[in-house]
C-alpha cells in the first residue's frame, strides 16, 4: 500500500491570518492553483489512486477533486461511473478551535514573559461565552476513529494481486494527530527513511517529520512481511544508530515532551541505513487515549516529507487575484488571459 496524507491548498482565512478549524474557509485562485499542480503531479508521476478520502470541509474536498478531476481526465473516466469517488468524512475535519474560530492568530505581546497559552487562559477567564478548542484526546480518537473504520479494514483484506494507493485530504493538525495515531499501529523497528530523506536530515523524530504546507504531503510505502518477525524485548536499536549523546536526548525530551502524543505500547524507532545517522525517538508522555493495536507484519518506509516539488515555480497571481477567494463560475486565469485566434 501506497498512503499519501497531503493538506488542503491554500485558503482565505490562510490569508486573513485567522482560526479556521471548523469554519467553512474557502480556497483562494492560489490555493486551486496548488491543487491542480497536485493532480497534475501525481498523474506525471504514475500515481494512480484506488481511494480518496477527505474532510467534509470544501477546502479539503476540493483540493481532493481536482486530485480526483485530474486522475479521471487522464485515465478517459469522467464520465464513468466507476471513476474514483471522493469520500468525505467529518471525522478528518481540522481542529476545532472554539471560541477563537474566526479571530486572528494571537500574537504575544512584546517584553511579555508569559506564554501565549497563559495569556489566553487569562482572556477567558472573565469571558462567559467562552468555548475551549478541541482537545488533543478528541483528535487522537477521532484519528483513530478513521484508522479503524476505514483504513485497517483496507490492509487486513488487501489482495497481494492488486496495490492500495490511498490519498487522505485533510488539515495540518489532524494530519499531524493521524500520522501519529498509525505510528502507533505500526510495529517497533518496523519504520525506515529512504536514503535521500536520510542524507538531507540532521535528525528525524518519528513524532515529529515536520509542518505541513498547503497541498503538502507525506509519502509512505507499507509492504506485509510474510512471516510476521518478533521485536527485540526492549525499544532499542541495535548497533550505531541508537547512538544519541545523553545531552542530545535531553534536548529532544525537554522541546517536545509537552506536546507529543503517544503511548507506552507501540513505541518505535527508526533503524538507520546510514550508520552515521542518529534517529531517535521521542520520549513517551502517558495520556488517556487507549493503545491500538499493532499491524502485525507491516513494514513502512518514509518516501517524502511534506512533499512540494509540484509547486516548485509556482508565482502567486498579482494584484491580489492569487489571494481572493476562487469563483469556479469564473473562467480560469489561462482562459482569461489566452490571446484569441485569428
Amino acid at each position: 500500500m501506497r498512503l499519501f496524507l497531503i493538506r488542503h491548498g491554500e485558503t482565505v482565512d490562510n490569508i486573513a491570518q485567522v482560526y479556521a478549524g471548523s469554519r467553512d474557509s474557502e480556497l483562494t485562485n492560489h490555493g486551486v492553483q496548488q491543487a491542480q499542480r497536485l493532480g497534475r503531479y501525481f498523474n506525471t508521476t504514475g500515481v494512480r489512486f484506488t481511494h480518496l478520502f477527505s474532510s467534509h470541509l470544501q477546502r479539503a474536498y476540493k483540493t481532493a477533486e481536482y486530485i480526483r478531476s485530474a486522475q479521471a481526465s487522464e485515465d478517459g473516466d469522467t464520465d464513468s461511473a466507476n471513476a474514483i469517488q471522493v469520500q468525505q468524512l467529518p471525522i478528518l475535519m481540522e481542529q476545532d478551535f472554539g471560541w477563537y474560530e474566526g479571530k486572528t492568530w494571537h500574537d504575544k505581546p512584546k517584553k511579555s514573559e508569559k506564554s501565549s497559552k497563559e495569556i489566553f487562559q487569562e482572556e477567558k477567564q472573565n469571558n462567559p461565552d467562552f468555548v475551549d478548542m478541541e482537545s488533543k484526546e478528541s483528535l487522537a480518537k477521532r484519528a483513530d476513529g478513521f484508522l479503524d473504520e476505514h483504513l485497517t479494514p483496507l490492509l487486513e483484506y488487501s489482495n497481494p494481486e492488486n496495490d492500495l494507493i490511498i490519498a487522505v485530504v485533510s488539515h495540518g493538525i489532524m494530519l499531524t494527530h493521524l500520522w501519529r495515531r498509525l505510528l502507533l499501529r505500526l510495529p517497533p523497528h518496523s519504520v525506515r527513511l529512504t536514503p535521500e530523506l536520510l542524507a538531507n536530515q540532521r535528525m528525524i523524530i518519528l513524532e515529529h517529520l515536520g509542518g505541513w504546507s498547503n497541498t503538502g504531503f507525506l509519502e509512505l510505502e507499507m509492504n506485509k512481511t510474510r512471516a510476521v518477525e518478533r521485536s527485540p524485548p526492549d525499544d532499542t536499536v541495535e548497533g550505531p544508530a541508537n547512538s544519541v549523546p545523553d545531552e542530545v536526548a535531553k534536548a529532544l525530551e525537554e522541546a517536545i515532551v509537552d506536546d507529543v502524543i503517544t503511548s507506552n505500547e507501540g513505541r518505535n524507532r527508526v533503524s538507520s541505513p546510514n550508520p552515521s545517522k542518529s534517529i531517535p525517538s521521542s520520549t513517551e508522555s502517558p495520556t488517556t487515549t487507549t493503545a491500538p493495536r499493532l499491524l502485525h507484519g507491516w513494514t513502512t518506509t518514509i518516501k517524502v516529507i511534506n512533499g512540494r516539488e509540484h509547486v516548485k515555480g509556482l508565482k502567486r497571481t498579482g494584484g491580489g487575484v492569487g489571494s481572493s477567494k476562487h469563483d469556479g463560475s469564473q473562467k480560469s486565469l489561462e482562459s482569461f488571459f489566452k490571446r484569441k485566434k485569428l
